[in-house]
């Protein structure tokens, strides 16, 4: 007989209609419990005709202050109160930077794993230990080896040599949970790196929102190598893609001090939900509750119990299995793919009666299509500019059911596939990866975005699918691939001629300058690089992949407070030093593929000699010498006249000014590209054969007039929006 069972306390429910599948192997829970009373329950009860087991439990004493009751709330932000009151489940109990501490040496007999599993980009972090007795507990007794063993604190991972990475980078961790509940994290920090107080200050970021900004150990310890830890509680709303990152990365306000930050010790703590439930929404009782907000339990010892289940494991595709049966019947229709477009441009008000009334016309339209959410017509219906749903029997047929010799691009979110309708129109196909740690975000915000943009110099994304589950994007197959193919590399092809690339070049600026000037808001696309800049057959530029994007700051912003992503190489070092993103973090970006274009050569390159690692700085090094001739793309030489170069290369070098206020818009380097082209030609003899660049044509050379931004913001060749980008001849 197989086993099925819940296991609750007085109050909580632990584990409800647990059924372990096979193969049988060691299964351990942990909970911290909140009691008032001498003695706790824990039933046993197993689902009807099924068995319950247990083969070892564990309940340790521990102290009141084990768990405050003050923590710092994430979303909204502010002092969350009465953390002590929540049961909670252990999830992950991390030594970072360290070995396994197991029971033996916690004075809890807690085990603590390594953080190998969780880091992201290992190279971007080294290693520091210092000797147990270097570590000191504060005198206040508010840190002790109660709280987590002094091994904890003798080990850390900080930033990388700056010799070796690029130091333009947060350190993250991400562990997996559950969106239908709240979590404690509990940081662990031990200044061990410093040489003197004050050195070191570093922000805190938990799911890419501020935690802590400019944290100071020296101040909050008032001594080097002193134990300290701080908490946080995630709502639930804010955790996406059943994932929680944690992130520190040094700050601007580090004055004279290092650029660095730290951690030792990560806590992840499932918190009780309002059911008084730690797995699900049904109470002790039975009664279920539709809501995921915590609730509050009024106790004040905590009390550890440790419920060792041998002989069979809950898999995480079982775990899946079995929330997606116990969630309320409207779950998928509130959080299926498609649910993510609704709110983008009406409210929700609005979206509910054009649902109801359009849902039978999509059905006639679009024939054998069914989409588990039942919100695929009001998506087919063009409200929000993304044109046609897909079956995912269409998918298959245009993929060769997804033939892995139809890749034609991998990332974190899945694979890119080179699809055919049977018209035979080429398109681009992203299937997302349903256990890809960034893919839903990226599929999330990529949507966003581009059901509000359509651009001549903007990939355009023509449909979806998402039936079964699926999370697919169609778009215009790009023939002639990244940028980047055309300047280095093994699959480069034959090399682009000068006039070439600056036609390129010139056609990506006027993408990112309707981002930034002529979309209805502001976007920052945040990850500009020769890889996302892709052509088609007449070599015509458009900017893709906006998962990292960000809407801009409003009229009474200046920035948007951010943590740092995108690229190493490309990223904006004044964006990376406040975490404060805005349009001239892309211009920043910008700057380096436009030398990319110039020399030939990666970004970023560690197997080059220290001085060549980073081509933005190789470059304005040969330039402040006069010598930049020298390092040029070898295919480009003698085929470049001087005022072209001296006009390409100015426009460059003012992009990667250090402080984005000095840094020009992209209309001016949209216009100073334009006049570099016009420059080139002229010593060839050669008409331009764009019709916005003939408008600038007339300009005499030696004329510092300029052109207003609005001829590539928003002429009607480069800005009308499509209802079907299938029937145009795009």
């Amino acid at each position: 007989m197989s086993a099925a069972f819940t296991v609750c306390t007085d109050d909580i429910v632990l584990l409800h209609e647990f059924s372990p599948p096979a193969p049988p192997s060691p299964f351990l829970k942990e909970y911290l419990i909140p009691i008032d009373r001498d003695r706790v329950s824990l039933v046993f009860s197993p689902k009807k005709g099924r068995i319950a087991f247990i083969n070892a439990i564990e309940v340790v004493s521990a102290p009141d202050n084990l768990i405050v009751d003050a923590a710092t709330g994430i979303s909204p932000q502010g002092q969350f109160t009465g953390a002590s009151k929540y049961s909670l489940e252990v999830m992950h109990r991390v030594n970072v930077g360290g070995p396994v501490i197991g029971s033996a040496n916690d004075t809890l007999s807690r085990t603590w794993q390594t953080d190998a599993e969780f880091l992201k980009v290992a190279a971007a972090t080294q290693n520091v230990s210092v000797p147990t007795r270097t570590v000191k507990y504060p005198d206040d007794g508010s840190v002790t080896p109660l709280i987590a063993p002094s091994a904890v604190y003798t080990s850390a991972r900080e930033m990388a040599d700056s010799n070796t990475v690029d130091q333009n980078f947060n350190l993250t961790w991400q562990f997996g949970a559950e969106s239908a509940f709240s979590y404690l994290i509990r940081m662990h920090f031990c200044d061990i790196v410093s040489k003197s107080l004050d050195e070191l200050y570093f922000n805190v970021y938990l799911n890419d929102l501020t935690g802590v900004s400019s944290l100071d150990l020296s101040t909050a310890t008032t001594a080097l190598a002193v134990a300290y830890y701080k908490d946080f509680v995630i709502n639930a709303t804010t955790i996406i893609n059943e994932t929680i990152t944690v992130q520190v990365g040094p700050t601007a306000d580090s004055g004279t001090g290092s650029s660095n930050a730290i951690l030792n010790g990560i806590e992840v703590m499932k918190m009780s939900n309002s059911a008084g439930s730690l797995d699900g929404q049904f109470a002790v009782d039975g009664s279920y509750h539709g809501s995921s907000a915590s609730g509050s339990l009024a106790r004040r010892i905590v009390s550890g119990v440790g419920l060792a289940l041998g002989a069979m494991a809950m898999a995480l595709v079982a775990a899946m299995f079995f929330r997606w049966r116990r969630r309320p019947a409207d779950w998928e229709k509130t959080n299926s793919f498609s649910s993510w477009l609704l709110p983008l441009h009406m409210s929700h008000s609005t979206f509910l009666s054009s649902n109801s009334s359009s849902r039978g016309s999509s059905r006639n339209r679009y024939g054998s299509h069914k989409s588990k959410s039942g919100y695929s017509s009001f998506f087919a219906s063009g409200a929000i500019g993304l044109g046609k749903i897909f079956s995912l029997a269409e998918m298959q047929d245009a993929t060769k059911n997804f033939d892995e010799k139809e890749v034609i691009g991998v990332g974190g979110f899945g694979k890119v596939y080179l699809g055919a309708l049977e018209d035979g129109t080429k398109l681009a196909i992203k299937r997302g990866n349903p256990s890809s740690e960034q893919g839903i975000n990226e599929f999330q915000t990529e949507i966003q975005m581009l059901s509000k943009l359509r651009h001549r110099h903007l990939v355009s994304l023509i449909g979806c699918c998402d039936e079964n589950s699926e999370m697919i994007l169609v778009y215009e197959y790009m023939a002639k691939g990244p940028l980047r193919d055309h300047l280095y590399g093994g699959a480069c092809q034959t090399p682009l001629l000068w006039k070439q690339r600056l036609e390129v070049c010139i056609g990506a600026a006027r993408g990112l300058h309707y981002l930034h000037t002529g979309a209805s808001e502001g976007i920052i696309h945040r990850d500009v690089k020769t890889t996302n800049i892709l052509l088609d057959d007449n070599l015509v530029a458009k900017v893709a992949d906006f998962g990292l994007s960000k809407a801009g700051p409003s009229l009474e912003q200046t920035h948007v407070s951010t943590a740092v992503k995108g690229s190493f190489g490309y990223l904006d070092p004044e964006y990376f030093r406040r975490q404060q993103l805005t349009e001239k973090s892309d211009v920043y970006s910008f700057g380096v593929v436009l030398f990319e274009v110039l020399c030939a050569r990666p970004a970023l390159n560690p197997a080059l000699p220290r001085e060549q690692v980073n081509l933005a700085e190789w470059a304005m090094q040969w330039h402040r010498k006069g010598q930049l001739e020298k390092i040029i793309d070898p295919h480009l030489v003698g085929t470049i006249s001087s005022a072209s170069l001296k006009k390409y290369v100015e426009a460059a070098e003012k992009c990667l000014a250090e402080h984005g206020v000095d840094r020009p818009s992209m209309g001016d380097v949209l216009w100073n590209l334009e006049y570099a082209l016009q420059l080139q030609e002229a010593s060839m003899g050669q008409p331009s054969d764009d019709p916005a660049e003939k408008s600038a044509a007339n300009i005499p050379l030696d004329s510092p007039a300029r052109i207003s931004d609005e001829v590539y913001a928003l002429t009607d060749d480069d800005s009308t929006l499509m209802a079907n980008p299938l029937c145009q001849g795009r």
